[in-house]
């Protein structure tokens, strides 16, 4: 698509009125153009001009109407008007009709063709203005917001009908495919399905908050549990004991994996179905926001043919999904890669994956052994609970395996002082284990209302009792420390945030860090060792999200602090 203005000109007008120093503006045409970005996109995302600045200057020279779409009320009905592709495909946003015809926002308003084939699809006079590229993408996020409100509604209609005397069986099963769908849509992880004493609450968890969503009457509580046990496999004539089952959903041509937890509570049985689509297990750690520096570190610990990796953290920080990262790496023809899990999340192809069953008394540790005979290079373990299971993987990663496994602790340093409480000796412990990953999950913030701001001289003082500030900024930064948050918009649900990524701590185990666990050394010991190596901790990785922006320091406090 041809440019409405030359970047050179654009470098001009904003030079012309002193907004961004020339020399400041060469340096960023030189380097958008290297990395083949847009110039005035790349301008706005390095903070150096406001998306509503640039589109007024570039309006006003080409003598176009400009319209700043974040200040705008875009009307529903007008945006559905354009399909999605087409609007991607073209740069183009219908954002309201009203007796004059419909307002379009356009990258390039001089496509007069397109502005023609417009008016005959809509049949209406189309008005077109100028926005910046910036500013229209950030927009079709509404798409998927007016799909929701479509499923909120439908959801919200299917309820009313199957609240009626004569509710049909159709009516809840499309209740509850609407259900997934509103959540898929969402970004949900989980689905909760609570009952009261006098109602339904559905609630959602969305990077990692709960949100309440929908309030249904008491009476089709036993409807809708029978339909989801129906499709988890469940014994639909048992309601006094828990239950645990799977559906294989498809959302918007998506599969997705549905784990599903039945259990009485005193109104009646709580369900809560953990949403698992297909798409997580294509993360990479980059995509997880592990640093380069401790990337290296990953490469070289699974690289090695025999030994143990370690990720630790609290139940909902991301572990698996970072084992899972890992053995995407080590995945080849050429090598077989078993694992022991409970559950299993993501069906891996090209891996021999078992499922944790007490019934058939196969736990992790029996799992483990009979994983041992069928001549595996790498194993994973789901994770590590007991001193057998322990005792097994160490002995594993001893005898020429490579291992990956999770364990429960805070941080990486005291991972190893809690391998010796389960009875391991030192020596095993020091010659197997080759990393160890901690993790949390923190909120992204939104970038479609994100926003910076200045520290007062208090908050940086109280900042400095954290950090070591000095190691992050230099002395001109330290003067005026700027960070980042989100003001709230609807594409968020006005929290200020939209996704979650990774902050992590890795601990090589090196010649110094064997002494100290030879020596049965505390945590805080290692932790001072593995400083002097270089390791970066949880807060200091989560402080370099902060001041690029990708997260706040609220964050890296809720999640950070013990």
């Amino acid at each position: 698509m041809a440019k409405v203005i030359s970047d050179n000109k654009i470098l001009n007008i904003i030079s012309k009125i002193g907004l961004v120093e020339t020399e400041v503006l060469e340096t960023a045409l030189k380097t958008a153009e290297e990395n083949q970005q847009d110039f005035v996109t790349f301008l706005i995302k390095q903070n150096l001009i406001k998306s509503e600045e640039i589109g007024q200057l570039i309006a006003n020279s080409l003598h176009l109407k400009f319209v700043n779409l974040t200040k705008e009320k875009i009307q529903t009905d007008a945006l559905q008007l354009l399909p999605e592709i087409v609007a991607r495909k073209q740069k183009m946003l219908i954002f309201r009709r009203d007796q004059d015809g419909v307002k379009v926002a356009m990258s390039d308003p001089f496509d007069y063709a397109m502005i023609k084939s417009l008016e005959k699809k809509v049949g209406d006079k189309v008005e077109p203005y100028y926005a910046t590229d910036f500013d229209i993408e950030n927009n079709f996020g509404l798409y998927r917001k007016s799909i929701q409100q479509e499923y909120a509604s439908s959801i919200q209609k299917q309820a009313i009908i199957a609240q009626g005397a004569k509710a049909e069986s159709i009516s809840v099963v499309r209740l509850v495919d609407d259900l997934f769908s509103y959540a898929y849509t969402n970004h949900a992880s989980d689905i909760h399905i609570e009952p009261t004493e006098t109602e339904i609450v559905i609630r959602f968890r969305i990077d990692g908050i709960l949100y309440d969503v929908l309030r249904l009457t008491k009476n089709i509580l036993d409807s809708v549990t029978t339909r989801i046990k129906i499709l988890a496999k469940m014994r639909t004539d048992e309601s006094r004991a828990a239950q645990d089952g799977k559906i294989v959903s498809k959302v918007e041509g998506e599969k997705v994996d549905i784990r599903v937890s039945v259990v009485p509570i005193t109104h009646g049985e709580k369900i809560v179905m953990r949403l698992l689509s297909s798409k997580g297990k294509e993360f990479t750690l980059e995509d997880l926001g592990m640093a380069s520096v401790d990337l290296e570190k990953v490469s070289r610990a699974v690289k090695k043919p025999y030994g143990m990796l370690l990720v630790t953290g609290p139940t909902g920080s991301g572990k698996t999904t970072t084992l899972y990262a890992l053995v995407k790496i080590l995945n080849s023809r050429n090598i077989n890669i078993c694992t022991i899990e409970d559950p299993v999340e993501y069906d891996l192809e090209g891996v021999n994956q078992i499922q944790v069953n007490p019934k058939t008394n196969l736990n992790f540790a029996q799992g483990l052994r009979s994983l041992l005979r069928q001549d595996p290079d790498v194993i994973m373990v789901g994770e590590i609970r007991d001193e057998e299971t322990a005792s097994i993987a160490i002995n594993s990663a001893m005898t020429g395996h490579l291992v990956l496994s999770t364990l429960h602790t805070n941080d990486a340093p005291t991972a190893l002082p809690r391998l010796l409480d389960m009875k391991i000796e030192p020596f095993l412990v020091a010659s197997t284990v080759n990393i160890i990953i901690a993790q949390r999950l923190v909120r992204q913030i939104c970038m479609k209302c994100i926003v910076s701001y200045s520290l007062t001289d208090k908050e940086i003082d109280d900042l400095k009792h954290q950090l070591e500030l000095e190691k992050f900024l230099n002395l001109k930064e330290l003067k005026e420390i700027r960070l980042y948050k989100g003001k709230g918009c609807d594409a968020c649900n006005h929290s200020g945030y939209s996704g979650r990524i990774g902050i992590f701590e890795v601990l090589e185990v090196k010649e110094n860090i064997k002494d100290l666990i030879g020596a049965r050394a505390d945590s805080d010991q290692i932790k001072k060792a593995a400083r002097e190596n270089g390791m970066i901790t949880m807060l200091e990785d989560g402080f370099q999200k902060v001041i690029s922006g990708k997260t706040t320091i609220e964050e890296i406090f809720r999640v950070t602090k013990e």
